[in-house]
């Protein structure tokens, strides 16, 4: 018998035990499909925090007094923090950073095509309204200056930035977002310039909308107010610490512009050359990779699941395949009997193994891949196929089909032809 010869019996027989068939490959697809669906579905989360949480761009940084805090939805702040982990007895952090600090920062630091900008965050939780209409109260407000959404990433699309004389005087003059626009002016920007919307009871005049950033599951870049920082520290819930951002030119200078950065507020925070930093520098994309290290545990789980699933396929699919052996005594015989080798027998059964393995791989990552971009739909992330973990799959299935095989194959190669032509 030629190989063909063997791999097409191995076929007819396989498409003759449909119901059988059908269960065994179930089973391993199963296996497959929660391995490939979870995966895929950490990778469209994975996609969304990075554009989430990177909105300052990958060449930008931040000061602030302390290491802040990871708001998910303009919900309870939550602190990134390890458990068991004891907390310093005597910490330099904890000093809010003063406007006078933050102005002569702006002042004093240089670095060539760098912008800087100081910030201080309003309070979230605010509700806006215009005349009848209401948004819910998730919207949060940041009060910059005029280079505050260059460095944060975000664009006009209507409208001007803040000047000189808005910043100096502090007047009700705010910035917002798209979502805004969608609820209070019928997704019309255009129609929200010079409009006065109320943010709480207190009046503001827009002068500008920005382009939608992509608001997300994790965070809501465009339910956002942006007025003036002089204008924000009036706020009731607004932050008693300034921040400071710095976009740099080129990736490439980051560290550099980070260590100058560091120097220059290390004297003016009057830190001695002995003590620590009372401040901390956080890169822009800090966030992303924190919650992509907290999903990587899930990948693993993901795999455990897959594994614990397919090991049970396994045992099920050489379970069928000695069946198999028993049931077709008398025709292993008799492929025997018209002068079959031993290893076309084993190849046969083999085959049989690796095709009923291989239909559960390719069903599996196909039903996987569908259920793991449900979350790309909601996340908006686009559709996403994991083809590393698609290889995997294959190989994995390739490999329990070989293993759940090579037992009933032998079994079956060693039988006595003519006992096997007897059998009843």
């Amino acid at each position: 018998m030629t190989l063909f010869d063997t791999f097409s019996l191995a076929f007819r027989t396989i498409k003759g035990n449909r119901l059988r068939t059908g269960i065994t490959v179930a089973i391993i697809a199963f296996g497959i499909m929660a391995l490939i669906g979870i995966i895929t579905a950490i990778e469209a989360m994975n996609k969304s925090l990075r554009e989430s949480f990177s909105s300052m761009g990958a060449n930008a940084f931040s000061i602030r007094f302390k290491e802040s805090r990871v708001n998910f939805g303009g919900g309870d702040d939550v602190k990134k923090s390890k458990r068991g982990q004891k907390k310093e007895k005597k910490s330099a952090l904890g000093k809010p950073i003063r406007r006078e600090e933050a102005e002569l920062f702006k002042q004093a630091y240089y670095f060539p095509g760098a912008a800087v900008s100081m910030y201080q965050r309003g309070g979230g939780g605010w509700e806006v309204q215009f005349k009848d209409k209401k948004t819910n109260p998730n919207i949060n407000v940041w009060g910059g200056d005029e280079n505050y959404l260059q460095v944060n990433g975000y664009q006009l699309s209507h409208g001007r930035n803040f000047n000189s004389m808005d910043v100096q005087t502090g007047r009700n003059v705010c910035v917002i977002g798209s979502s805004l626009v969608n609820k209070l002016f019928k997704s019309k920007p255009e129609s929200a310039l010079d409009q006065v919307i109320k943010l709480g009871s207190i009046p503001y005049r827009v002068i500008g909308v920005l382009k939608e950033k992509g608001s997300s599951a994790f965070l809501r870049q465009d339910d956002v107010v942006v007025t003036t920082y002089t204008n924000s520290r009036r706020l009731p819930n607004a932050s008693s610490s300034y921040l400071l951002g710095v976009l740099v030119a080129d990736v490439k200078q980051l560290d550099v512009a980070t260590d100058q950065a560091t120097a220059v507020f290390r004297g003016i925070r009057k830190t001695t050359p002995i003590e620590e930093s009372n401040f901390v520098i956080e890169k822009s994309d800090k966030f992303a990779e924190l919650f992509i290290g907290f999903l990587s545990s899930i990948t693993g789980s993901a795999g455990a699941i897959g594994l614990i699933t397919l090991i049970g396929a396994a045992i099920g699919l050489m379970n069928i395949m000695l069946v198999a052996v028993n049931e077709r005594t008398r025709e292993v015989g008799l492929i025997k009997a018209i002068g079959g080798k031993r290893k076309d027998v084993r190849l046969q059964f083999l085959f049989e193994s690796m095709i009923i393995s291989i239909l559960g791989a390719i069903f599996g990552i196909i039903l996987g891949v569908l259920v793991g971009n449900i979350f790309g739909l909601v996340l908006d992330t686009g559709f996403i196929i994991p083809w590393f973990w698609v290889g995997i799959g294959i190989v994995i299935c390739s490999v329990v089909g070989l293993l759940a095989g090579i037992y009933p194959a032998m079994k079956a190669a060693k039988l006595n032809p003519i006992v096997a032509l007897r059998y009843e």
